[in-house]
């Protein structure tokens, strides 16, 4: 009996330290299916770019995404709550992601990103997959060169320089809504929008591409110069 439980003892033990190492290590994630992925990606384009050419906008861009220090990438202006964790030591990387596209504003608190989350783990799984795979595929494009004007973001508002104390002024009636600290929570952040995203959302407000009975309300009235000047003055605005 002695000699059976000692040869059952050396089976055992392995099994139990590989089991603790991957619970150590997590849950693995390549079974991800980067076109299921890439279908879940739909949702993020309105902020984030990725692949060939891609530019910060209202988010930043994800390339080179793995393995960079939260709040690290130049040229785009982080909420302060980002900085911090990434000055804390939080890097992206597969779990990391999960724990934040889980639910961001619990994940960073006081995060700009207004996304609610991806309660299903097998759709972060998927989306994470895509992300890797587009995230390297391409250098990014200097984030410091800005995009075309495109057609129906009315290149003439594009090219209006919008004065921004105006746009302060104006900014009275979001501000009611849209916390001037950047914050977003339950609505999403408008500060440090770049002018082309912040000009395309109001004019697709105004057209009805966007489908918001009181942001079409209000960009209704809004003449060329004062969308110039309100993208002028929330474009300046720096997030807490």
């Amino acid at each position: 009996m002695g000699t059976t439980l000692g040869g059952l003892g050396r089976i055992v033990a392995p099994l139990i330290v590989a089991a603790a190492v991957a619970l150590a290590n997590g849950p693995s994630f390549a079974e991800g299916d980067p076109s299921e992925g890439e279908a879940l990606f739909r949702s993020c384009k309105a902020c984030h770019q990725i692949g060939a050419g891609a530019l910060n906008g209202v988010g930043p861009h994800l390339d080179a995404l793995f393995g960079r220090t939260a709040g690290s990438l130049d040229g785009f202006r982080y909420s302060s709550a980002m900085r911090d964790r990434g000055t804390d030591g939080l890097v992206w990387d597969e779990r990391t992601l999960d724990a934040y596209l889980e639910k961001p504003q619990t994940m960073v608190p006081g995060t700009r990103m207004s996304f609610r989350g991806i309660p299903d783990p097998e759709a972060r799984t998927h989306l994470i997959a895509y992300l890797k795979q587009a995230s390297a595929s391409a250098p990014a494009a200097d984030p410091t060169t800005a995009p075309a004007p495109r057609p129906e973001m009315a290149t003439a508002v594009l090219e209006i320089e919008g004065d921004p104390a105006y746009g302060e002024y104006l900014a009275s009636e979001c501000v009611t809504c849209h916390q001037p600290s950047g914050r977003a929570e339950g609505i999403p952040s408008i500060v440090g929008w770049p002018k082309d995203a912040f000009i395309r959302a109001l004019f697709e407000y105004k057209t009805n591409v966007r489908s918001h009975q009181v942001m079409r309300m209000i960009t209704t009235n809004l003449g060329n110069e004062e969308v110039a000047a309100l993208a002028a003055y929330f474009e300046k605005l720096e997030p807490q």
